[in-house]
């Protein structure tokens, strides 16, 4: 019989993975070929989806293990033989997928739960990373249809993640304004007014709105006097009983009186909620960049369309003013999200063009939410918000009582400032100036054109 060893060829049609539901082009189907000659040996063919409209970006890698040597396959084949059996080979696939690391706690699950319930029901092994620094998991089985399906399950469970609150945004297109000094000093002032509280601060923050809260006690009111005829008996002298019919006197009804409040903290005012004055800016768009591949996307894309920005703009300097306070969402009362105002010098709109060819940019890549790119731009410079809240005293209804702050600021004159750059910027992460970390820019126009 001859020893020599056999060269066994294994041929898998392999389709791409997309981690939406989207239809995928039959030509981008590739055949994968693997050979092995020698024991044990692996053979690894690598393809990415990046090139498919509308899908996010995977790496998948497919391993084909072959551990059949023509020694134990003689062996094998001749114990086969005399027990009238078959002749089988082993065979292991793996898919390598590039999730990010901000998506595994999704794929573990609660103590490692939905791994684990995913590992049963396909019959697969899931290795994930111990380190923070890789974005990789490798799903391993012994046949391709398993792999592939425990791979699918996987990508239905990033894109839950990725449209869900679950998932922070990891970065923003922000124009910084933390660069101009003396703007700086200006919101350190403002802070520093307010933390440094008054009882003079206290008590404007109680009549700057003395109806406010009153309208459960008018309807109690309100409800008492359509109540049933009440008839009260009284005793005077002489023995003489005399009955009052009560229907008949005016109700009159007080507003309770406000208490003054004691301490910042009795208005939820702490100095974590205030934005810091190194990291001041104007938010263009919101992103979610879980993995290298779209923080990379991202980089290229603003890079790409600075021409583009710069005639938007007109090839001109652009400054804006920053006058006053208004409220986001809810009431002065019930402040989440208290912001100076902006408006452009010269009211051209030339810097709504300018974000609006950002946000086209980053929606045609792909790289915008659904939800987010419906959303109507409205910049502002946010000046105290309560999701930056630390400690036991945030709650899931947080907010602040912003009327003593609007009646002293709420006409501040906070200045003019010119727009120098856009950053994709890094939430969460610092640069040594106390900005958010920048991962690229593209400059605007500083001074004015010569012909």
């Amino acid at each position: 019989m001859d020893r020599n060893k056999k060269q066994k060829t294994v041929t898998r049609q392999w389709r791409p993975i997309s981690t939406e539901a989207s239809s995928v082009d039959e030509s981008l189907i590739k055949d994968v070929t693997v050979e092995s000659e020698n024991e044990d040996q692996l053979q690894e063919v690598h393809f990415s989806s990046g090139s498919f409209s509308n899908t996010k970006q995977v790496t998948v890698t497919e391993v084909t293990q072959s551990t059949v040597s023509s020694s134990s396959l003689d062996n094998n084949t001749e114990n086969k033989v005399l027990e009238g059996g078959s002749v089988l080979s082993m065979e292991k696939h793996s898919l390598s997928i590039e999730v990010g690391a901000s998506l595994i706690r999704f794929i573990k699950g609660k103590g490692g739960s939905t791994q684990q319930k995913i590992e049963e029901e396909m019959g697969v092994k899931i290795f994930i990373p111990s380190s923070k620094e890789e974005e990789s998991i490798i799903i391993e089985g012994s046949s391709i249809d398993s792999v592939t399906s425990a791979s699918e399950k996987i990508q239905a469970i990033i894109d839950e993640a990725v449209n869900s609150p679950g998932l922070n945004y990891s970065h923003f297109i922000s124009l910084p304004l933390a660069i101009h000094p003396e703007l700086v000093d200006k919101l350190v002032n403002f802070q520093n007014s307010i933390l440094e509280i008054s009882d003079a601060f206290l008590d404007e923050t109680v009549e700057s709105d003395p109806n406010e809260g009153t309208s459960d006690n008018e309807d109690k009111d309100q409800e008492f006097s359509r109540g049933s005829d009440v008839a009260v008996e009284l005793k005077v002298e002489d023995d003489k009983n005399v009955k009052v019919d009560l229907t008949s006197v005016p109700l009159v009804s007080y507003a309770p009186k406000a208490s003054k409040p004691s301490t910042l903290s009795d208005l939820g005012i702490d100095k974590s909620i205030f934005i810091k004055p190194t990291a001041f800016h104007l938010t263009v768009l919101m992103l979610k960049l879980w993995n290298k591949e779209r923080i990379d996307a991202a980089t290229e894309v603003l890079k790409s369309i600075s021409s583009k920005v710069m005639d938007a703009l007109d090839n001109r300097p652009l400054s804006i003013r920053l006058k006053g306070l208004d409220c986001l969402r809810g009431s002065m009362a019930k402040a989440r999200v208290l912001y100076a105002t902006v408006e452009e010098v010269g009211n051209e709109d030339r810097l709504l063009r300018a974000c609006q060819v950002i946000i086209d940019a980053f929606v045609e890549a792909g790289l915008v939410l659904e939800k987010d790119a419906k959303h109507k731009l409205k910049l502002h410079a946010t000046v105290m918000k309560t999701s930056h809240r630390r400690g036991e005293k945030r709650r899931k209804n947080d907010y602040f009582d912003a009327r003593g702050i609007f009646k002293k600021f709420g006409s501040e004159e906070w200045g003019e400032y010119l727009i120098r750059e856009a950053h994709l910027s890094q939430r969460f992460v610092y640069d040594e100036n106390g900005y958010y970390h920048c991962c690229a820019s593209i400059p605007f126009p500083e001074g004015m054109q010569v012909d």
